[in-house]
């Protein structure tokens, strides 16, 4: 992925096409619909959620090299083996996937993508809590298949990883208590 692309601006001075614009907006529109509904489906640990995302012998890998196309260091094929590791999101009291830009490049019924990604997940360590923070770019292939997009192969790349200790609510200032109730969980 070189970066953003231009929709249906075509070469200058060629007529510009309304209706091929409209169509690359559309493709733009679902495939940023999509990777939400997979970020989506990891918060809410719904590991059907995020594996309808995903082509029936997609690949999601996790690589090393910051440019995602080096080999992966790890694999999951298939959509039974991506649920399996979705579920082990389980061990995370709670995670909030926040996407960033995307930059896509749609050619017919294939397209590539890169997306990046704040990841918080919170748990409990020593009767403590803390947030795993995790700068993610996930480097994607693709497929409109039946009429919608698909991920057929998600790279993801850590850029980095962080460990900060989330307040103590014994620190809360009093006003925030009543309001903070509803959203506070206790330490398992």
């Amino acid at each position: 992925m070189t970066g953003p692309q231009v929709p249906a601006a075509g070469p200058p001075g060629a007529p510009f096409d309304a209706s091929a614009a409209v169509r690359e907006l559309a493709d733009r529109a679902a495939l940023g619909d999509l990777v939400r509904a997979y970020a989506s489906g990891c918060d809410r640990r719904d590991p059907a959620a995020v594996t309808a995302t995903f082509t029936e012998d997609g690949r999601l890998a996790k690589c090393a090299d910051p440019s995602g196309t080096g080999p992966a260091t790890v694999e999951w094929r298939g959509r039974p083996a991506i649920a399996g590791v979705i579920a082990g999101l389980d061990r995370y009291a709670v995670t909030t996937h926040f996407l960033g830009q995307q930059a896509v490049a749609v050619d017919g019924d294939r397209a590539t993508g890169e997306t990046y990604c704040m990841a918080h997940h919170h748990y409990v360590h020593d009767g403590a809590w803390f947030d795993r923070v995790m700068a993610i770019r996930y480097f994607d292939h693709y497929r409109r298949a039946g009429g919608r997009w698909l991920i057929e192969d998600r790279r993801l790349v850590v850029d980095w990883v962080a460990y900060r200790p989330v307040g103590d609510p014994a620190m809360a200032p009093p006003w925030s208590v009543e309001q903070d109730a509803a959203s506070r969980r206790p330490i398992p």
